[in-house]
């Protein structure tokens, strides 16, 4: 490590402190659920799919003419993002509509957004 960067230069163990995370962290298999759902928010498409229906829910077609791709490509993405209980769809007539899963989903786009704006 370079001299610039942070790091402890004592070999000092804060038992207090351990003893407090190991209590309070969060257990390895929901870490693994957490990671894998950053992984899915760390796709632009399905950013950008999630932000549309975070203004309205939207049908296939609509989708892929927005972000100018192919109903196919959105369709795959749909599918994660329902997969991962992030986008859920109603069917009208002939057509399938999405919207987010959730309040949550929606907050988490808002705060992502207020994170990046701060």
């Amino acid at each position: 490590m370079g001299k610039t960067e942070a790091c402890c230069d004592c070999a000092a163990i804060h038992d207090d402190v351990l003893a407090h995370v190991q209590e309070h962290i969060v257990p390895e298999d929901q870490r693994q659920s957490m990671a894998k759902l950053f992984k899915i928010f760390g796709d632009n498409t399905r950013c950008s799919i999630m932000e549309a229906l975070n203004c309205h829910e939207m049908c296939v077609c609509d989708l892929a003419v927005l972000l100018d791709m192919t109903k196919s490509a959105i369709s795959h993405q749909l599918k994660i993002l329902r997969d991962n209980n992030l986008v859920k769809f109603e069917k009208k007539g002939k057509h399938a509509y999405y919207s987010l899963a959730d309040e949550h989903v929606r907050e988490i786009l808002d705060v992502a957004l207020e994170h990046i704006n701060e």
